[in-house]
Parts: structure tokens; sequence; C-alpha cells
């Protein structure tokens, strides 16, 4: 089951007018949480949640580590789905803080 916090995402990304391409895509040494569209640029997605940013925020939890193997399994996901490799792409986060009932919504745009 996904994780409230990608559905909430993948909510608010669509009401922001991207159309949803995959989500929860995986391959051996990475996963991606959302691949969408936004007019002619697909975007991977990074979903990040803490209840409370006692311990850092959300976005220190992206790690260049982290970065590395989104870019990785971007090039894989390109590949396997179109083709090729040199289309137009983006990487954003969503980063969320709080509860499921209570929560904090920041999206960022171009992390890498």
């Amino acid at each position: 089951m996904r994780h409230w916090a990608e559905t909430v995402a993948k909510r608010h990304l669509l009401l922001s007018g991207y159309a949803l391409l995959a989500e929860n895509y995986s391959v051996r040494g990475g996963e991606l949480d959302l691949i969408m569209r936004d007019r002619e640029t697909i975007v991977f997605v990074e979903v990040r949640q803490r209840a409370k940013e006692t311990h850092g925020t959300v976005a220190e939890t992206i790690t260049p580590r982290k970065l590395q193997k989104l870019q990785k399994t971007a090039l894989s996901f390109l590949v396997e789905r179109f083709g090729r490799d040199d289309l137009f792409v983006r990487f954003d986060a969503v980063l969320i803080t709080g509860t499921q009932d209570k929560y904090r919504l920041e999206h960022l745009e171009n992390i890498l």
C-alpha cells in the first residue's frame, strides 16, 4: 500500500495541471515515487514526509547519494518507456511536514 504522503503529493500535482505517467517505478538499485508530465517535460518527483522537523528538515533527507540514484533510475525509465534518453526532464521534490490530519506541503522544482 502506498504511503499517504505520496497520495497527497499526487493529488497536489494533478490539481496543478500535471499528468501522471507512472508511480512507484522501481528497478534494481532505485525507485521513483511519481513520474509526471508538465507540458513537454517529464518530471521525476521524490516525495518525502516527516511528522516533525526536530531532527532536521524534510529537504535534508534528500542526500547527494539519493539524487544520484534518482538520476540512474530516471534514465532506466526513459529508455524502457520511450526508447531514448534525450527528452526534456526535471527532478522535483514534494516535501510534507506533519501528519495525515494536519500537514504542510512544499513543492520544489529543479532539485537537481
